[in-house]
């Protein structure tokens, strides 16, 4: 099995949060699972796997949330729009 067999994303969907876990408990116990699935192989770019893994959902909620509007959606993430604008092309949001 190699290392792109193994997803953040599954680790992420198998088990459902438990009550009061937090979306750090959830990426935490994810890695963790992700981890212990490699079986010793190495890997690389993790980094940018939690990021993606993470910042897509984030960004179609917040969306969702603003209704599409991307003015009101940087400001509420603190982003610059052109970075936003950026973010959504990059995970085909827009």
């Amino acid at each position: 099995m190699s290392p792109s067999d193994v997803n953040l994303r599954q680790h992420l969907t198998q088990q459902p949060a438990e009550q009061g876990e937090t979306l750090r408990d959830c990426v935490e116990n994810a890695l963790v699972n992700y981890f212990a699935h490699l079986e010793g192989q190495s890997v690389t770019d993790v980094y940018q796997m939690v990021l993606s893994e993470v910042e897509a959902p984030l960004l179609e909620v917040v969306m969702a949330n603003v209704k599409g509007n991307q003015t009101k959606a940087s400001i509420m993430l603190g982003l610059n729009r052109g970075t936003l604008r950026k973010k959504l092309k990059q995970y085909g949001l827009l």
